[in-house]
């Protein structure tokens, strides 16, 4: 509706200290999406700005003081080696005077070295420093402390050990060994977490990170993070990003609008055709040509908006009941399809893996429904004579985009109808096609698509890097989608790529029988996104394949 990469790394402050954290790259997100490091920046407050300038006052004042030191303790340095050297040739002399007299003597402590130089240099602690300063707000140790003693215990949680939690480890990920069933325990943990802390914590329960084993009682171990709310919870919508929402709605009706138009090219005016299909035409035509074709293309860009509008209801139908809030969707024009679908955050934690699945289907679905429901009843409309004042012409290699909407196209419009150069439809079947094509579309299982989602929620994050790799691979080729695969992996890959955040519980499986409908919907993709290859084309009557 983006790939998670989460890498490890050593942080170096002073004092010989090391800190391991993960970092999760979350921050190349789409600009529509208003995701673009505004974690960060709402967390730099006055007061840390103020810390700021006051370490980078301190970094240069310790630089300035600790270059003078250095001259001082160079020529210090100069007069101890002098004097060492004339003591050591003293002493030379001496032995050698006494060599006869005395016996060797041997040191009672062995030489020490010197230090070479300081484990970290100034630059690298004030690094360190600004880190700290300008990252999310960590978890409080004292309530750390705290919730160890009165949220864990023998009879919900034994905590082993803990570990950074969150983007930048501004979390704390309590690890060790769960008594009692997972959602049991889960659900009391959350409810002692707000009656000690009140809202200021958000708990997870994920899978335990690099375990060796699964849990005694039955699947993954699990280990429990704590996160603050306003670090975990999104962002709500700016006013800004209601203004951009709204100028890509106004974008996408002019995109549905001139798909209409686009479809009555057999009556355009031949300037007109001539003008948007000759490379070499440059001088414009009179646009005032089109004006009398406007409303013959307004049902079709009514068919068109409406799948998408009917894609956002089902998502909001589903969302309501599960208390979870969405984002206003950011639609996004394209002027072969009419829109390429929306954007739609979740602007509240997930509460669990079954939420995010069906959620995430409802809105395919209800656009496939309405998308379909078109589609059939233009193709019947087309076999009537009586309506053949609204038909238009389409060349009959559109058939061929679709192995599943030209097999159905083909059992009813018959051989003879399908296998000439141009085929007359009635509109709504241009609605119901492009609407088709745009929910299989966002059902790719890939990045935060309604079909990444889906995939995450019912078989996890890694089964959805698996998958995201493979749809890639097919658009990347040309395999899924024809024409429209390249332009819609680059749009997955600027602003959809990468995948949900963890629900709440992140544990819980979803069923049976939630996974075996994803599965269905994945396949119904693959045949609706797969083009028909020439031969089967001919065999069919699927248009005609010397027409090229």
């Amino acid at each position: 509706m983006g790939i998670l990469s989460s890498c490890s790394f050593v942080l170096g402050p002073p004092n010989g200290l090391k800190f391991r954290g993960k970092y999760q790259n979350n921050s190349s997100k789409c600009f529509l999406c208003g995701e673009f490091l505004s974690k960060r920046r709402r967390l730099i407050s006055e007061q840390k700005l103020g810390r700021l300038n006051f370490v980078i006052r301190s970094y240069y004042d310790d630089r300035k003081s600790n270059g003078n030191d250095d001259k001082g303790m160079h020529g210090e340095r100069e007069t101890k080696d002098n004097s060492n050297l004339a003591t050591m040739a003293s002493s030379e002399k001496k032995s050698d005077d006494s060599s006869d007299n005395s016996p060797a003597s041997i040191s009672p402590r062995p030489p020490t070295m010197s230090p070479v130089g300081p484990a970290y240099s100034n630059f690298q602690v004030d690094s360190f420093k600004l880190m700290e300063l300008l990252g999310p707000e960590k978890v409080d140790p004292a309530d750390v402390k705290l919730i160890k003693e009165k949220l864990f215990g023998y009879s919900t949680f034994w905590v082993t050990r803990e570990e950074p939690f969150g983007d930048l480890g501004e979390g704390i990920l309590f690890l060790g060994n769960i008594r009692g069933k997972k959602e049991d325990v889960f659900a009391k943990l959350q409810s002692q977490l707000s009656e000690i802390m009140g809202d200021k914590y958000n708990l997870f329960m994920v899978e335990e990170p690099n375990s060796e084993g699964e849990d005694p009682r039955g699947g993954p171990r699990v280990s429990f993070g704590l996160l603050r709310k306003e670090v975990s919870e999104p962002e709500q919508t700016t006013l800004w990003q209601y203004v951009i929402a709204l100028l890509l709605f106004l974008l996408t009706i002019g995109s549905s609008v001139e798909l209409g138009i686009a479809s009555q090219i057999n009556r355009l005016p031949p300037e007109i055709v001539k003008y948007f299909t000759d490379p070499d035409a440059i001088e414009p035509p009179d646009m005032q040509l089109l004006l009398p074709f406007v409303d013959a293309a307004l049902p079709l860009a009514y068919g068109v908006l409406g799948v998408q509008l009917f894609h956002e209801v089902g998502h909001f139908l589903a969302a309501f009941p599960r208390n979870v809030k969405l984002s206003i969707p950011y639609f996004i024009p394209n002027i072969t399809l009419g829109s390429f679908g929306a954007i739609t955050q979740f602007k509240s934690i997930l509460p669990d893996r079954k939420a995010e699945v069906d959620i995430s289907l409802a809105g395919p679905f209800a656009g496939a429904a309405l998308s379909f429901s078109m589609f059939a009843v233009g193709l019947l409309l087309s076999s009537n004579p009586d309506v053949a004042g609204d038909f238009v012409q389409v060349p009959s290699t559109l058939f061929q985009g679709s192995l599943f909407l030209g097999l159905i196209s083909r059992a009813v419009l018959g051989y003879k109808a399908m296998h000439a150069a141009t085929v007359s439809i009635h509109p709504l079947v241009i609605a119901g096609w492009c609407g088709l094509t745009t929910s299989a579309f966002n059902l790719l299982p890939v990045g935060c698509l309604d079909g990444g989602r889906a995939m995450q929620g019912a078989f996890g994050k890694n089964t959805l890097i698996a998958s995201g790799l493979a749809t890639y691979t097919l658009l990347g080729l040309g395999v899924l989608g024809g024409p429209l695969s390249l332009p819609w992996g680059l749009y997955v890959l600027i602003c959809q790529r990468d995948p949900e955040k963890p629900c709440l519980n992140d544990v819980t499986e979803v069923g049976t029988w939630r996974k075996a409908v994803v599965v269905v919907a994945i396949v119904l993709v693959l045949l609706t996104l797969l083009p028909v290859w020439d031969e089967l084309a001919e065999e069919l009557g699927i248009g005609l394949v010397t027409s090229f």
